[in-house]
């Protein structure tokens, strides 16, 4: 009986801590738009507001839609970094001011690295969208992102 309980146990354990790797949490979506030098470029995006949601972002998706993304909005603009651990989708990334100006693009984010990758200057959000998705549709550094929600300031 006890080695029956052992192994429901360690089962079941296991099974759980590979389901919360693998879980994708329920997150609030909002539409933004990219003014870009070819016209206006809309997305959905999921919104990371917590800390939890901010520090899990894109972790273990198989996929990302050509006009979805992630928006990591924050409190202050400050200077910011991310990596690519346990992302398993190539991103870019849209470092964005606090006037919604694209600061930087951190084009094709490699899978999996522990690579830090710099907004190199203060910023208010980030915006992560599949992969070379930001060259092929003529997303540039100075164009402005419209968001249409209501953030936390």
């Amino acid at each position: 009986m006890r080695i029956v309980l052992g192994l429901v146990l360690y089962f079941g354990l296991t099974a759980a801590c590979a389901a919360q790797g693998g879980a994708q949490p329920i997150l609030p979506r909002s539409q933004l738009i990219i003014d870009t030098g070819n016209g206006p470029r809309p997305f959905v995006v999921e919104l990371a507001l917590t800390t939890a949601q901010k520090e899990r972002g894109l972790m273990f998706r198989e996929g990302l839609a050509p006009n979805a993304g992630m928006l990591f909005p924050f409190k202050r603009e400050r200077q910011i970094s991310f990596w690519m651990k346990d992302t398993q989708i190539p991103l870019d990334m849209l470092f964005i001011r606090k006037d919604g100006t694209i600061a930087r693009i951190a084009a094709n984010a490699r899978p999996l690295s522990t690579a830090v990758i710099p907004s190199r200057e203060p910023v208010k959000a980030v915006l992560e969208i599949a992969g070379g998705r930001a060259a092929q549709i003529g997303i540039r550094v100075g164009d402005r992102v419209r968001h249409f929600a209501d953030l936390p300031n």
